[in-house]
């Protein structure tokens, strides 16, 4: 019978050891053995928050931006910006303006409004309204939507779930509810 020598024996444990505490540290520095893969990606009106709602409001001279989150598989939230994020907005609008005319944003030149390369959303002439006033008593109106624009992002291959682009560029008609014939929710400044 063949003797292996104590220390033979010690050198090939601390080898396997040392492999084996190497792979360990390096499972542990890619993040305890899980990754942290891109999960899907949301739309949100904030910079800060990525659920703050999908429902952009272009007032009358005033640009919107888009924002577009990325939800990984680590539970956190990322803003994701830079070339392979594209934005998208449907040619054909949902329902219909109250007063005003939709118009194909997607047109050359665009039409009532146009979405630029890195998510900003414009309101350009004609002017639209695509809300009714629903209040029936008081002075104060009670906005309802009657049509929107459909707006995604795509990035790596995700894209959002449809956002919603809504017209308040032209006042609606004087009424005991709303006198002063404004259109949707106005901006806070």
């Amino acid at each position: 019978m063949q003797k292996i020598s104590f220390w033979r024996y010690s050198t090939v444990n601390r080898q396997t050891l040392f492999s084996a505490l190497a792979c360990a540290l390096l499972v542990f520095s890619m993040g305890c053995g899980s990754t942290n893969n891109l999960q899907s990606i949301t739309l949100s009106v904030s910079n800060t928050d990525a659920n703050a709602g999908t429902g952009f409001v272009l007032n009358p001279g005033l640009p919107v931006q888009m924002y577009t989150w990325g939800n990984y598989s680590s539970g956190k939230q990322k803003l994701l910006y830079g070339n392979n994020l594209a934005y998208q907005i449907a040619s054909t609008p949902f329902g219909f303006a109250e007063t005003g005319t939709f118009g194909d944003p997607n047109a050359t030149p665009p039409q009532t409004v146009q979405l630029s390369a890195d998510g900003q959303l414009t309101p350009i002439t004609p002017p639209a309204c695509s809300y009714v006033d629903v209040a029936t008593t008081g002075t104060s109106p009670a906005f309802q939507t009657t049509g929107w624009y459909i707006v995604t992002a795509t990035y790596l291959g995700h894209t959002t779930p449809p956002g919603a682009v809504y017209m308040a560029t032209e006042g609606l008609p004087a009424t005991a509810t709303n006198p002063t014939g404004e259109c949707g929710p106005q901006p806070t400044s």
